[in-house]
């Protein structure tokens, strides 16, 4: 049995810190608050069929991938659960910011805040173009789309949906909500029988 890292206490962390953590360690920094998170299969899973969404019309100089940190500046290193970024960074890890397309939140019980309002406002003023927030935590899974706002750094919503969403950011993509809340509901399912 291996025991549980001591992460040293910190009220404020920077990227400078992040180099006293365990290689393997997924973290966040939002806002210099150091986040280490713990997703369930269900999180994973919407996330897979999300970048499944992505990958059909995906063009050759792009990469849509999960789980990647973007080093956006000092008190800021977020890493989303689906990000599309320019190919030429696949070796990279934290990856620059300014490179990344979309950035794709799934909301957990413990990030609605943090995904809706903290990570929105890093990834807008950092200039991402585009911006989804998926829920999967009410009885419909939903997708709100945003995009920048013209010439500011504020998102505007432009969908918000639990049907099928369709848009043409970052290029045609489409998902099936209906199909992915089917997948959730027998997924708990299982679990409960």
């Amino acid at each position: 049995m291996t025991a549980a890292p001591i992460l040293p206490e910190r009220p404020e962390w920077t990227v400078d810190d992040l180099g006293e953590l365990p290689k393997d360690l997924p973290y966040e920094l939002i806002n210099g608050r150091l986040i280490v998170p713990s997703p369930t299969a269900l999180h994973q899973d919407l996330c897979v069929r999300l970048l499944l969404a992505l990958e059909v019309n995906c063009p050759p100089e792009f990469l849509a991938t999960i789980d990647l940190s973007m080093r956006v500046d000092r008190r800021n290193e977020p890493r989303p659960d689906v990000v599309v970024i320019r190919r030429r960074h696949a070796g990279r890890s934290p990856v620059p910011i300014e490179d990344t397309l979309l950035a794709v939140e799934v909301v957990s019980p413990t990030s609605h805040f943090r995904d809706l309002y903290d990570k929105a406002r890093v990834y807008a003023r950092a200039g991402v173009q585009s911006y989804w927030v998926v829920d999967p935590q009410h009885e419909r899974i939903a997708l709100t789309e945003y995009t920048l706002g013209g010439g500011t750094r504020e998102y505007e919503q432009v969908t918000h949906t639990e049907d099928l969403f369709v848009t043409e950011r970052p290029w045609k993509v489409s998902v099936d909500l209906p199909a992915l809340t089917e997948r959730r509901n027998d997924l708990l399912a299982a679990e409960e029988g």
